[in-house]
């Protein structure tokens, strides 16, 4: 799995971008979902005014989810600088009250381009005309962009930040195969057109995430060689890695709860031989106190993929200007095979916090 990762990774070339912003003509809508972001979102719309990308042809929508801090007060300060604040009001008790709130601002909008990002990312000023110019170059349907972890302040939080950019290397990786399977919605566009000719969220609006890859999947199923992968640098979206241990396990467990309804079942065959892989190397691990060959296997085991991670990594690591972080797979490699086996138990099992809400 990991040779055919690196082949993916490698297919994907640096795609030829327009130098002159001034010369894109797409009519964009940015969307950001937010819910009790007043720390973050200041910031976040700070960048987004700061793109060097025509004023003329940028809609930004923000949906205020029912936040109980002052983020509403924050995004209405910016009405005069073309921030428009869209406040759900749902009555009813939702599961996906994201999704809700993307559908609605989709509904509202006037732009042919949907550009999703989150409420605590950051971004340079290039970020939007690189997305756009991509899509005037090679006009995809649906745009996965990358997204990093920075200004980690813990051994904890680096340590995510180098599994964090596996993750976003096999997603990448896969559409550099032809067959896109995983994405963030913290860096994601598409067409409006195409987004009401799959459905929109129908059909998996009864989970609270998804709203990223499981969309991308019901695109891929009608235009399966028109999703690209934007490895361009200044397209990177930044945001934070989670503080706690306790944080970090809810959103796995969220990210992981996805999996029951992705379309492409090869896909969910694969997780569940990685899953199995790992499970045998703990297995192994427990084995190797009664007979010193469990202790050699998982030696072994343990070794080759260290080495295969590693091999796949360090060209990601090296995309997003952090190669030093390879030094930490040796730690993150034997971790990752419990936070594996429990994610993967626990994150299809159990409900989980998020946004201050119990969701399934």
């Amino acid at each position: 799995m990991l040779v055919y990762l690196i082949k993916g990774w490698a297919a994907l070339r640096k795609p030829k971008v327009r130098a002159n912003s001034a010369t894109l003509s797409t009519k964009v809508t940015l969307l950001i979902a937010a819910r009790n972001e007043e720390e973050n979102i200041t910031l976040t719309i700070e960048d987004i005014l700061a793109q060097d990308y025509p004023k003329h042809l940028l809609e930004i929508i923000i949906v205020d989810d029912h936040s109980t801090d002052r983020t509403a007060e924050i995004i209405l300060s910016y009405a005069s600088q073309g921030i428009k604040l869209l406040q759900l009001n749902e009555a009813q008790k939702l599961n996906s009250y994201k999704k809700k709130a993307i559908a609605e601002a989709i509904k509202l909008s006037t732009g042919n381009l949907m550009v999703a990002t989150d409420a605590d990312c950051r971004m340079g000023p290039q970020w939007l005309s690189s997305v756009v110019s991509y899509y005037e170059t090679e006009q995809p349907v649906m745009i996965s962009s990358p997204v990093a972890y920075f200004q980690e302040k813990s051994l904890f939080e680096r340590l995510q930040t180098l599994e964090f950019s596996y993750l976003i290397g096999i997603g990448a990786s896969f559409i550099g195969n032809g067959r896109a399977s995983t994405c963030n919605g913290a860096n994601l566009a598409y067409r409006k057109d195409v987004f009401y000719e799959v459905g929109g969220f129908t059909g998996i609006d009864d989970l609270a995430s998804g709203d990223d890859e499981l969309l991308l999947q019901k695109v891929a199923e009608r235009y399966p060689d028109r999703i690209g992968f934007l490895k361009e640098r200044e397209a990177i979206v930044y945001t934070h890695a989670k503080p706690t241990l306790a944080d970090f396990l809810q959103q796995r467990r969220r990210w992981a709860s996805k999996s029951t309804k992705y379309k492409d079942k090869s896909v969910v065959a694969l997780a569940v031989c990685i899953w199995l892989f790992n499970l045998s190397m703990l297995i192994n691990a427990c084995l190797s106190f009664y007979n010193i060959a469990f202790l050699q296997l998982f030696g072994l085991q343990l070794l080759l993929k260290y080495l295969f991670e590693a091999a796949f990594l360090l060209p990601i690591t090296a995309f997003f200007k952090r190669s030093g972080l390879i030094g930490l797979l040796v730690i993150l490699s034997p971790i990752h095979i419990l936070y594996f086996v429990y994610v993967g138990l626990i994150g299809n099992t159990s409900k989980y916090q998020w946004k201050g809400r119990v969701v399934k």
